[in-house]
């Protein structure tokens, strides 16, 4: 093979891998002097030149002239004057002699397995190169397409038809793909294992997420707005503090957009997930009331040295707070960084110690109890805010019969 059709064809096979052309140059020179050292066994006074544009190397040998017969003659580094002459008559002992040494020189197989050990390091580079370029991109969104749907993990291809893995884990449970769907999602990470790199992407992290309002609301992609913290449940709900640096924006209402308009595309890109967008807020009282939100709270208290805080609410707004499969709950704790645990307001005192009726099956017979359940009532307190009369009046059970129901109900509280 003739020097120029090697450089051109490993110069077209370097360009398709997108490696730029001082690299490619360093590349092949590193590939020729341990060429060179192999037949010559130093590449101290070798030149290569290489026109990659042009498809040219040229291999250039220099040696000192030296005088006949000189004791410390070395054929690799010196020429006698005689030999030197018969090639250009004016050279003078002490010159340097050029001489280009053609590739033919090195023999077919010496080429050949240059040639293989070119390709084998533009390969390597192109690994380099793909891992290099994608640690530069952990936490940004990549579009890429489905390539393969696995068991454990959906490989997909970038525009350069450079393989990308996402997870299982990495995946919203609702995600459903199939070959040749376009598929957005975050560089989680990038890894080198034993020599090829591996790109790992996610869409269940918050990262993916705040790059998606980023996208999505120009405020926060210019920093007007700041994104503080990002808890998810992926694909089910997510709590979004968010903060305005102006006085004038109205940080929630800018991120959800008029009739949510902004909001509705991230949640349709995340599966449906329910987005709570909170008003982050340094009153940490304040902030644990906005991320039980829909939940009204009544009181708080916080106790920093357990890194609990417990929350007092009414008995109709406790589910609010848990939420479904205790959601809300566990993500407002995770977005104020404190366990949270939820109380029960009781209305008045007297509620604190009522008993159910029930409880007293060991003293008042069967039939009593269900007349009283009969006219709704059910506790204890509830047969005393009524009066003897009104018992009688309203039950079907003896004058001596409310007498001891009283009488044993309000012992149990004295």
């Amino acid at each position: 093979m003739e020097a120029g059709q090697l450089i051109e064809s490993f110069a077209e096979f370097a360009k398709t891998k997108n490696i730029d052309r001082p690299t490619m140059i360093r590349v092949v020179e590193d590939v020729f002097r341990t060429m060179i050292r192999k037949v010559y066994n130093t590449d101290e006074n070798f030149d290569v030149i290489i026109n990659t544009d042009k498809g040219d190397l040229e291999i250039w040998r220099y040696r000192e002239i030296v005088e006949d017969e000189d004791d410390f003659f070395d054929e690799n580094k010196h020429i006698w004057i005689s030999e030197a002459k018969k090639i250009e008559k004016d050279f003078e002992i002490g010159e340097q002699y050029a001489e280009e040494i053609k590739l033919e020189a090195f023999g077919r197989r010496l080429v050949q397995t240059a040639r293989q050990t070119l390709i084998q390091k533009i390969k390597d580079l192109e690994k380099e190169v793909l891992f290099n370029k994608y640690k530069e991109l952990v936490g940004e969104i990549v579009v890429g397409e489905v390539y393969q749907v696995l068991g454990k993990e959906i490989v997909v291809t970038d525009s350069e038809k450079n393989e990308l893995v996402l997870p299982k884990s990495e995946q919203i449970y609702k995600d459903r793909y199939k070959k040749g769907d376009p598929i957005r999602a975050i560089v989680h990470r990038a890894e080198m294992i034993n020599g090829n790199p591996k790109i790992i992407l996610s869409r269940t992290s918050p990262i993916f997420m705040e790059r998606l309002f980023e996208g999505e609301v120009p405020e926060v992609y210019e920093g007007v707005i700041t994104i503080r913290k990002i808890v998810r449940e992926p694909g089910d709900r997510a709590k979004v503090a968010v903060e305005s640096y102006d006085d004038r924006i109205d940080p929630v209402g800018a991120c959800v957009g008029m009739k949510g308009s902004r909001i509705h595309s991230i949640v349709r890109e995340c599966c449906n997930e329910n987005i709570d967008v909170i008003n982050y807020t340094e009153n940490i009282d304040l902030l644990i009331s906005r991320a039980l939100a829909p939940a009204k709270v009544t009181a708080i208290k916080i106790d920093e040295r357990k890194g609990r805080a417990s929350v007092t609410l009414k008995r109709d707004q406790v589910s609010l707070a848990i939420g479904k499969n205790g959601q809300n709950i566990k993500l407002a704790s995770k977005l104020v960084a404190l366990e949270i645990d939820v109380y029960r307001e009781n209305e008045n005192e007297e509620e604190e110690e009522d008993v159910e009726l029930t409880e007293f099956s060991d003293v008042l017979e069967e039939w009593i109890i269900e007349e009283l359940q009969r006219i709704g009532l059910d506790t204890a307190r509830s047969v005393l805010t009524l009066t003897r009369d009104e018992l009688i009046r309203r039950t079907d059970l003896e004058e001596e019969t409310v007498d001891f129901v009283l009488e044993v109900l309000k012992k149990e509280f004295e």
